[in-house]
């Protein structure tokens, strides 16, 4: 992890509330947007209702500090977007988290509540992070996990946003009650009683800059990658444990190469595959997001 102690100013910022976060707690997005307009000389304030006008609001952003209202995927997505465009180098994101499924902004050091994190986009500082590429272009701001892990955070739900008219989010606690009540005996969720798809032990071949950490003929209950620290990645391999525990295999370097029957993974709060192979690669200071001043 790279770090840069540039202050972030109070200056213009464009303020895109996601979908999810004015569905999930629309008081933390009132919060979030009454501190931000009144510690910023201007505030623009975005509603997009989707992933194009997301997409939209970013890409128009101008000299505005873009500011997210929201969760792990709205941040993954902005991040994605301006890597994709090549424009990630350029701007530096800052984040409100509100939402489901916050367990990456916690580990990135993001204060989780509305106002402690609204003071940190006005008060804080820039600091570089690395970044993992995989080889589809694909990136990683948190963990890469072989074989996904359950999802444990809740799923939003899928009811209507009643758009800037109305409360952010400004459904009454009791009909939102009675809706999610109504949706739950129309459409009852799957008990699942086995283990998660693709779960259990994996024959990979693991390779950390070239050499090779863990072979096919040594089965593996599981692998993680995470960006760590000076522009390399953290590995870590467990063997799958006959008799005694076995201890896991560490490793770092820049570039990781996980091969071999085709597995999935998930990187942050997205689940992929099944690949072959994936090759995943350490950008050093390739993100800036604003965080608490030290």
């Amino acid at each position: 992890m790279a770090e840069v102690a540039t202050s972030a100013r109070p200056d213009q910022l464009l303020l895109v509330i996601d979908p999810v976060a004015r569905r999930a707690d629309g008081e933390s997005v009132r919060i979030a947007k009454d501190v931000l307009s009144a510690g910023a000389a201007h505030t623009k304030v975005c509603l997009p209702d989707g992933p194009e006008e997301f997409a939209r609001a970013l890409r128009r952003r101008g000299s505005r500090r873009p500011v997210l209202v929201g969760d792990d995927r709205a941040l993954l997505r902005a991040v994605t977007l301006l890597h994709r465009h090549r424009e990630l180098a350029g701007c530096t994101l800052s984040l409100v988290p509100v939402g489901p499924v916050l367990g990456l902004a916690r580990s990135l050091g993001v204060p989780t509540g509305a106002v402690a994190a609204a003071r940190a986009v006005l008060e804080g500082a820039e600091r570089r992070l690395d970044l993992l590429v995989d080889d589809s272009d694909g990136v990683v701001l948190g963990t890469v996990g072989i074989p996904p892990a359950p999802r444990r955070d809740p799923e939003p739900d899928p009811e209507p946003d009643p758009g800037p008219d109305g409360p952010v989010g400004g459904t009454r606690p009791w009909l939102r009650t009675c809706q999610s009540l109504v949706r739950t005996l129309a459409h009852p969720r799957p008990v699942r009683t086995g283990p998660a798809p693709g779960a259990g032990p994996a024959r990979l071949r693991v390779e950390v800059d070239g050499v090779t950490l863990v072979d096919l003929d040594q089965p593996v209950e599981a692998v993680s990658l995470t960006p760590g620290a000076a522009g390399a990645a953290q590995v870590e391999v467990r063997p799958l444990s006959v008799g005694a525990e076995a201890s896991p295999l560490t490793a770092s370097g820049r570039a990781v190469t996980v091969s071999g029957a085709h597995f999935r993974y998930r990187a942050d709060a997205v689940e992929s595959g099944p690949v072959g192979t994936r090759t995943w690669t350490v950008r050093a200071g390739a993100w800036g997001l604003t965080l608490p001043a030290r």
